[in-house]
């Protein structure tokens, strides 16, 4: 694998996940929901009322405790590369941010419709909009893209959903804005490779 194809803003996100999570852990600790609140995490009222929409990024880079890093970071690096070669790193890195804000927003107007606030934090709306991004390209790609089949996808991606809507206090509403918003930013951004043909 040559330089250009390595995918470098995943490892770029994912280490300043890292970073901003020990961060977190040195200031206090990530599970406290008031330090979180403090260092950028969203919660409706603040972001509105206050106009703190600065949040709906920063708490794309939060997370709450060490597995809810792991797990996510973990998805990450096993997807976000391919997305990251089938886009270009630019192309990549603009929709990774555009998925985790709109994610937040989706929740966000959720939350609103439901009178149910709460802090939140995580990469997954993001992480859900790369597995959106994902299954548009491998379904231009006639259910195959490098090494992800349509069927691994739909599993990985029918897994997580189950886990969310099983688990409590999980978002479910950011990983379906983010998957939604992945799916038709890939449309729009996403172009097949021609295969190159030779002539004699």
């Amino acid at each position: 694998m040559n330089n250009k194809n390595r995918a470098t803003v995943t490892v770029a996100l994912i280490i300043i996940n890292v970073l901003y999570f020990i961060f977190l852990t040195a200031k206090g600790g990530t599970e406290d929901a008031e330090l979180m609140l403090k260092w950028g995490a969203a919660y409706t009222p603040y972001i509105l009322e206050d106009h703190q929409y600065w949040r709906l990024l920063v708490s794309c880079f939060m997370h709450f405790g060490i597995s809810h890093i792991v797990n996510n970071m973990l998805v990450l690096y096993i997807l976000g590369d391919n997305l990251e070669r089938a886009l270009g790193h630019v192309k990549y890195l603009i929709f990774y941010l555009l998925c985790g804000i709109g994610a937040n927003v989706f929740s966000m107007y959720v939350n609103i419709n439901s009178n149910n606030y709460a802090v939140g934090a995580g990469a997954s709306g993001a992480i859900f909009g790369v597995m959106g991004g994902l299954l548009w390209a491998v379904l231009l790609n006639r259910g195959q893209l490098e090494d992800i089949s349509a069927r691994q996808l739909v599993i990985m991606l029918l897994f997580s959903l189950y886990y969310g809507f099983a688990s409590g206090g999980i978002d479910n509403a950011a990983h379906i804005g983010g998957l939604m918003i992945g799916f038709v930013l890939s449309m729009l951004m996403y172009r097949r490779r021609r295969r190159r043909s030779w002539r004699f």
